[in-house]
């Protein structure tokens, strides 16, 4: 009798995974759900130009944007630019090799962009890309 009993009680060698997959789907639901709403920026429509893109090998990329009302940002953050032009010399003193890109807004006054390359050639900026949009294409 008690070896009919031992077969019944057998262990199960097997992981049920129903419990993990329910997770991960509430998981990508979440994620889904909250990435659109961590994306924050500074508003700019680019020029379209048909370039190709940068190479950038560094992370440690600095964005200066200007928006259409000629507003400075240093990686969307408001700065004005003075303390701009402090900001990047320190950077630039530290890592010379930091590649710069200016965000304009396509109706920005074409001055506004000039003069804020002006002043971060002044900070010790050897080449500054500019950041466009590719074009749309018509159907």
């Amino acid at each position: 009798m008690k070896s009919a009993i031992r077969q019944k009680r057998r262990l199960m060698s097997e992981i049920n995974v129903v419990p993990y997959i329910d997770v991960m789907l509430v998981l990508l639901v979440i994620f889904m759900i909250t990435a659109p709403l961590l994306t924050e920026g500074v508003k700019v429509d680019l020029p379209q130009a048909q370039a190709k893109p940068v190479d950038a090998q560094d992370d440690e990329t600095l964005v200066v944007t200007i928006d259409r009302k000629g507003n400075l940002f240093l990686d969307d953050k408001p700065i004005d630019r003075d303390a701009l032009a402090r900001k990047v010399e320190k950077i630039m003193k530290l890592r010379p090799k930091t590649p710069v890109l200016v965000r304009g807004d396509h109706r920005v006054d074409y001055g506004v962009v000039v003069k804020t390359m002006t002043l971060l050639q002044g900070a010790g900026v050897p080449g500054v890309g500019l950041v466009t949009e590719p074009p749309k294409t018509q159907r």
